[in-house]
């Protein structure tokens, strides 16, 4: 660990949140000096102390003990571009438009590959009263379930999640132009084959 990075970004990031020295020790219940000591290069925060120092200045642990933030390119925010992450554990489901580090009850997710719609995983969607309405007869046990369905254009994300012993319909608003997702607790993620309604 480069103490002296890890200072100048414990500062920098310090100075963005608008914090002082001592509102930034207040907050984790240490000296002043120490965040003196760390921003001037002359010793790093204590293993102890990162996960509330990362909290506090809102950064990933690993950032803080690279001394540096990577920026992505800028994203004209296509959404079509859209991946999804879903976690294990908890079953959250996160989307990013561009390249992202998305992490999730402790875990680094990988997005998720589409494949294209199968027998045994798909989804019937027929237009009533200007709405979508989607079925499907992929089984909804606590094992084996669909966790969400998406819609995606070029500007929005749609995105409906679904729960183990559910029934086997969903109603969205009707736009045009875009696709329809949807994610497979164990199979992971589809992409409907008769996308662009």
């Amino acid at each position: 660990m480069d103490c002296l990075k890890v200072g100048k970004l414990i500062l920098r990031l310090r100075n963005e949140k608008g914090y002082t020295q001592k509102q930034l020790a207040n907050a984790m219940n240490i000296s002043d000096k120490t965040i003196s000591k760390w921003e001037r290069g002359l010793g790093c925060p204590d293993v102890s102390l990162l996960r509330g120092l990362s909290e506090v200045l809102g950064v990933n642990i690993e950032q803080i003990l690279l001394g540096e933030l990577e920026t992505n390119e800028v994203d004209g925010g296509n959404m079509k571009k859209i991946k999804f992450y879903v976690c294990p554990s908890c079953g959250n489901i996160l989307t990013a438009t561009g390249e992202a580090d998305i992490s999730c009850c402790g875990r680094k997710l990988s997005a998720l590959v589409a494949k294209p719609s199968d027998d045994k995983h798909n989804i019937n969607v027929d237009i009533i009263d200007d709405e979508f309405y989607i079925t499907f007869d992929h089984e909804m046990t606590k094992e084996h379930y669909l966790n969400f369905i998406a819609y995606v254009t070029y500007d929005k994300v749609l995105l409906v999640k679904l729960y183990p012993e559910q029934g086997g319909e969903v109603r969205m608003p009707r736009l045009r132009g875009g696709k329809f997702y949807f994610g497979c607790n164990t199979h992971g993620l589809w992409l409907d084959s008769s996308a662009g309604k």
